[in-house]
């Protein structure tokens, strides 16, 4: 019987190749902290990403194997366990966002961004433009 268990989006895909796309996106969030990404990848990748923050929040040994068995990348998730569940350790759900960008040129697909709701984005800094014809390394003498 199917009772309470839905697939909401597929994403054009079979099951197996949904969920190792879902946890190469969720890998890839814990790791940089905010994707690019299509608004239904986005958001089919923010429901596990969310079980995954609810799970390394419980730091139990059968939680971190859980993870593990779903994402398929043990460093991906130690750095879930120790860095990204304790920052949320004070919230109760909604540990994610998805910001809509508009519409991808080739083909018109709607994007967004996935990030974390504590997501601090580096800030480039502006590094001195260089003045043509000079150069930033010192000449050496050969006859010295």
């Amino acid at each position: 019987m199917r009772h309470r268990k839905r697939t909401i989006n597929k994403l054009g895909r079979n099951t197996a190749q949904r969920e190792a796309l879902m946890a190469s996106l969720v890998c890839n969030l814990i790791i940089a902290g905010r994707i690019k990404t299509t608004l239904p990848k986005a958001k089919a990748a923010r429901r596990m990403a969310e079980k995954m923050v609810t799970l390394g929040k419980k730091n139990t040994l059968a939680a971190r194997r859980l993870a593990i068995s779903r994402l398929r990348r043990k460093e991906v998730v130690k750095d879930l366990f120790d860095q990204v569940a304790p920052a949320f350790a004070d919230r109760q759900g909604g540990y994610t966002r998805i910001l809509k960008l508009g519409q991808r040129m080739s083909d018109s697909s709607e994007m967004a961004l996935l990030e974390w709701v504590n997501h601090q984005p580096k800030v480039a800094t502006e590094q001195p433009t260089k003045v043509a014809g000079k150069s930033d390394k010192k000449e050496t003498d050969a006859g010295e």
